[in-house]
């Protein structure tokens, strides 16, 4: 196999999955505190498994990235501070600027993923929305 990952970065990815389902679950549930709390505690984990606990630093405190940090931890702190809906939409924008630059890498890997990867190539015909010919 060309690339393998390691113990580690599975472990990290799911940590990343269990943060979004469980944040998910939060929202869905009339943003539950604990769920939001737990997603975001099991999100910043896998993130930190993931890059390094030293580039995951980087990350946050990057002077050019400083611009989606203060939103997200802001976000964090208000979720804490019984404020979930504010803090969930702080977090969001702060996720977004954060993680914006990933985008290209993100959807290589998921191109190379068997049935993924066919689905996003061609959205279109999955779901029988052709294009009629003239």
């Amino acid at each position: 196999m060309a690339y393998e990952i390691s113990e580690i970065k599975k472990i990290g990815i799911g940590l990343v999955g269990f943060g979004i389902l469980f944040s998910f679950l939060g929202v869905i549930l009339f943003f539950d505190r604990g769920l939001l709390a737990l997603g975001n505690i099991f999100f910043l984990t896998g993130v930190g498994l993931l890059l390094g606990w030293q580039s995951m630093w980087q990350l946050f405190t990057k002077k050019a990235n400083i611009k989606g940090s203060v939103p997200f931890f802001l976000g964090l702190f208000l979720l804490f501070v019984r404020w979930p809906v504010a803090g969930i939409i702080l977090e969001l924008y702060g996720s977004f600027v954060l993680f914006s630059g990933y985008g290209p890498p993100i959807q290589a890997f998921l191109y190379q993923i068997p049935i993924i990867g066919w689905i996003l190539q061609y959205p279109f015909q999955l779901f029988g929305l052709r294009r009629k010919r003239a």
